[in-house]
Formats: C-alpha cells, sequence, structure tokens
C-alpha cells in the first residue's frame, strides 16, 4: 500500500509539473503574439500602379485631388480656420472685413492669391492644404476676403 501512495503522488507530481509546463508554454506563445501585434507596421505604403493600389482612392486633406468636387467652405474649416478665425501668428481675420477691402485695394486680388501660393510671413506656402490647385487657393482667397463671386 506504501508503494501505490508514492506511484500516486509521483503520478501527481507529474501531472501538475506538464500543467505548469503547457501552461508557461502557452502564457509565453500569447506573450510573443501580444509583442508581435504590438510592433506590426501600422499601414503599408503602396504606390499608383501596384496591386494593393486598385480600387482605392487618394487621400485627400481637402482639395480636389481625389477626383471629387471642391468644396471651398469645408476646406477653408480644414486648412485655414484655425489661423484666419482667430487671428493666429499674425493672420488677418476672415470677419475683418474693413482690413480685406483695405488689402484688396493696396494689393489686389492676385497679389493675394500669389502670397497664398507661395507663403507670406508665417503661413507656408499653400497655408495647410497641400492638395489645393492655384484655382482651389484663388476660390480660399477669394471666400476669405468676402470677394465672392
Amino acid at each position: 500500500m506504501l508503494k501505490l501512495g508514492l506511484k500516486s503522488r509521483a503520478v501527481k507530481l507529474v501531472l501538475i509539473a506538464l500543467g505548469f509546463s503547457i501552461a508557461g508554454a502557452v502564457v509565453a506563445q500569447t506573450r510573443d503574439e501580444v509583442i508581435a501585434e504590438r510592433i506590426a507596421p501600422v499601414g503599408q505604403v503602396c504606390l499608383l500602379g501596384e496591386e494593393c493600389a486598385q480600387g482605392q482612392a487618394a487621400a485627400s486633406s481637402g482639395g480636389a485631388a481625389a477626383g471629387g468636387e471642391f468644396d471651398v467652405t469645408a476646406t477653408f474649416d480644414q486648412n485655414c480656420a484655425m489661423c484666419h478665425n482667430t487671428g493666429m501668428a499674425g493672420a488677418p481675420r476672415r470677419d475683418d472685413t474693413a482690413h480685406w477691402e483695405a488689402r484688396l485695394a493696396d494689393a489686389g486680388f492676385d497679389t493675394m492669391v500669389t502670397n497664398a501660393i507661395n507663403g507670406v510671413n508665417a503661413m507656408p506656402p499653400r497655408g495647410m492644404c497641400t492638395t489645393c490647385s492655384d484655382e482651389n487657393i484663388a476660390e480660399l482667397v477669394r471666400y476669405l476676403s468676402g470677394t465672392e463671386e
């Protein structure tokens, strides 16, 4: 009977050890999968003409580059409003009609559009709208200055 009890204990110890080793392997595998997921690339670069680019629209930040119609109000709100609604960094405010009238009389519309395209003072070239065409910039200047046609 002593031998049977010793065998039973030995079997139990072997089963417990086996259980711990299996559980440890599962935890290690899960941990490795979690780490691999955390360090996986967020996205991929896909150039036009490559198989991965088929059927996907180009990302747009407000311009008509994606083939859609240009929305001057949405583009202004997304790219220009932060500075031109608050006067940040000395930007002329959209609601300052007297300033825009004086600026139009002094510099002219074409100069204002050229300045918007090339950048002026603290404003970077094309403001913050990297996808806007020259015509889009002209529409934005017209909208901003209140000279919409």
